[in-house]
C-alpha cells in the first residue's frame, strides 16, 4: 500500500496566516508539527505501508522536501502539479507513479491538511479499506456527522456489502445541503460526511478514469510520459497537464462506478476549513477561549484569539475570531468566518501581495523578512540555514549593502570572495554578479539594504543555482 498525500491547496479560508506561497498544510495549527507533518506520521502507523508519493504545487517543492526531512521521512515521489487541475488529474498521475515499476499497490488518498483526534480508529478502516480495494473496490470513507454541518458534502449510504467491516455500496453522493436537509440527513442516520478520503488498487483506479473520464487519463498520460527529473523532485509536461480537464476524483469517478463503496468512520475528523473549525478541534480554556501567542483578555468568551506579532487585547468580545499577523488582521463573528474567502477574493481582484506572501517569506536556504521600504530603498532581515547558500545571481537595478548581525558569511563579488563576520559589513554594486552562502554551523542573519529605482524580486539573474531554480522563486 502507498500512501498518496495531496498537498496543493491553498486554504484562504485561513488567512491571514495561511497564504499562497505558505498554506495551512505547512502550518503548524494544531500541534508542534505541521499538518502536513501530521498526515504523514499517521501513515507511519500502517503495517506494509511504503514511502509515501506526495503532490504539491511547484513553488511548494522545498517546504515539502524540509518538512519531510524534520520528521525524518523520504518520499517516494515528490510529484509537482505545473498547474491547478483538482484532484482527478492529481490522483490519476500519482496511479501511474506508482506503476511505475511494474507493481499494482493500494493506493490511500490523503489530503495533507486534516485533522484526526482518533488515530486507532482511523487505521482500523483504512485495514478494512484496504482488504476491499484489493478486492477491486474504489473505497471512500465517510465521516459520522456529530451535527447537521452545511459546510459538507455527504454521502448516502445504501446495501451492507461486508457486516465486518461496516461496509456500505454507495447510493449517492450529495453536494453541500441548506440547515434543514443537513437536520434530515443527520435525523435519517444514512448519510456520512465526506472526508475525500478515497483508496483503490492503481489499476483500477486508472481503468475507471479511462471509461469515465479519457480526456484526464489521456492528458495525464501524456504529461507523465514526458517527465522530467529535478532533484529529488518529479516534474510533469506543463503543456500536457495544462490540457488536462479541471475535475475532482468525486465527479469523475465515484459518482459514476458502479464499485464505490463506503466505509463509516468516528475518528475525530476535521478538515479545518475556517477559522471557527480550528477553534473547535483546539484546546480551550474555561471561557471557551483557545488563546495562541501574546494576547490579554477580559471578559470574553468563545473566541478563537491568534497573535503572532504583537500584543492583542480585548474586551467584552463574545464568539469572535481576532487573528494578527505582521501585516494584517481579521476580526469577523465566528459563525461567519467561513466569509473571510471573501475578503482573500476582494484582495486578489486588487492585486494585493497579502494574500501571497507573509512579510517573512521562506526560501530553500532560509527566510527574509520586510523590514521598511519607500521610495528607492528596502530594508531586509536575512537568515540563511547552516550550509545553505544563495544562487550566483545578479541584479539589474539595484545595489545591495550587507550587515552581519550574527554568524559568518562567505561572500562573492565578482571574482572576489570574502569572509564577512559579525558587525561587518560589504556592498554590491549594481549589474555585479554575487553570492550569499553561510559557512558556519549556526544561522547567520543579516541586514540587507537596497538602493535603486526598482526593487522587486523578479529582478534577479540567475547564473548558478543548487535548486535548480530559473526564476524568482
Amino acid at each position: 500500500m502507498i500512501p498518496v498525500i495531496m498537498a496543493g491547496g491553498s486554504g484562504t479560508r485561513l488567512w491571514p496566516l495561511s497564504r499562497e506561497l505558505y498554506p495551512k498544510q505547512f502550518l503548524a495549527l494544531t500541534s508542534e508539527q505541521t499538518m502536513f507533518q501530521n498526515t504523514v506520521t499517521r501513515c507511519a502507523g500502517m503495517a506494509e505501508a511504503e514511502a509515501p508519493i506526495v503532490l504539491c504545487k511547484e513553488e511548494h517543492r522545498f517546504l515539502v522536501g524540509e518538512q519531510l526531512q524534520r520528521i525524518g521521512t523520504e518520499a517516494g515521489a515528490i510529484i509537482l502539479e505545473p498547474v491547478g487541475r483538482n484532484t482527478a488529474p492529481a490522483v490519476a498521475v500519482a496511479a501511474l507513479q506508482a506503476m511505475a515499476g511494474g507493481d499494482d499497490p493500494v493506493l490511500l488518498i490523503l489530503p495533507s491538511d486534516h485533522v484526526i483526534t482518533a488515530r486507532e480508529k482511523f487505521l482500523e478502516a483504512v485495514a478494512a479499506g484496504e482488504r476491499l480495494a484489493a478486492a477491486g473496490g474504489l473505497i471512500t470513507f465517510g465521516i459520522v456527522p456529530h451535527c447537521p454541518e452545511t459546510g459538507y458534502g455527504y454521502i448516502k449510504r445504501g446495501a451492507v456489502i461486508d457486516e465486518n467491516d461496516q461496509a456500505f455500496r454507495v447510493e449517492r453522493f450529495v453536494e453541500k445541503p441548506d440547515l434543514a436537509t443537513a437536520e434530515q440527513y443527520l435525523e435519517s442516520g444514512d448519510y456520512l460526511w465526506n472526508s475525500g478520503m478515497f483508496m483503490f488498487k492503481a489499476s483500477v483506479l486508472i481503468a475507471e478514469l479511462d471509461k469515465y473520464a479519457p480526456g484526464i487519463m489521456t492528458a495525464c498520460r501524456a504529461s507523465f510520459e514526458q517527465r522530467s527529473y529535478d532533484l529529488d523532485f518529479v516534474r510533469l509536461d506543463r503543456d500536457a497537464f495544462s490540457r488536462c480537464p479541471d475535475d475532482s476524483i468525486d465527479y469523475a469517478v465515484m459518482e459514476k462506478t458502479a464499485e464505490a463503496v463506503v466505509i463509516p468512520i468516528d475518528c475525530g475528523w476535521s478538515d479545518v476549513g475556517s477559522w471557527a473549525a480550528l477553534h473547535e478541534v483546539s484546546e480551550s480554556d474555561g471561557d471557551g477561549n483557545v488563546i495562541k501567542g501574546d494576547v490579554v483578555v477580559t471578559d470574553t468568551s468563545g473566541c478563537y484569539l491568534r497573535s503572532e506579532n504583537r500584543l492583542v487585547a480585548t474586551v467584552g468580545l463574545r464568539d469572535h475570531i481576532v487573528i494578527e499577523t505582521a501585516d494584517a488582521v481579521v476580526v469577523a463573528p465566528r459563525n461567519r468566518s467561513q466569509d473571510v474567502k471573501a475578503i482573500v477574493e476582494r484582495l486578489n481582484a486588487e492585486d494585493r501581495s497579502e494574500t501571497v506572501l507573509h512579510r517573512r517569506v521562506y526560501r530553500p536556504w532560509g527566510s527574509y523578512e520586510g523590514v521598511d521600504s519607500a521610495a528607492r530603498f528596502q530594508v531586509k532581515r536575512i537568515k540563511v540555514k547552516p550550509g545553505a547558500c544563495l544562487s550566483l545571481q545578479m541584479h539589474h537595478h539595484r545595489s545591495e549593502h550587507w550587515v552581519v548581525v550574527s554568524g559568518t558569511a562567505r561572500v562573492t563579488i565578482g571574482d572576489q570572495v570574502l569572509t564577512v563576520s559579525e558587525n561587518q559589513s560589504t556592498y554590491i554594486p549594481v549589474g555585479e554578479k554575487h553570492r550569499l552562502e553561510n559557512p558556519g554551523i549556526i544561522d547567520l542573519e543579516l541586514i540587507e539594504i537596497q538602493t535603486g529605482p526598482y526593487l522587486g524580486e523578479d529582478d534577479i539573474v540567475r547564473f548558478d543555482d543548487v535548486y535548480g531554480r530559473q526564476d524568482a522563486k
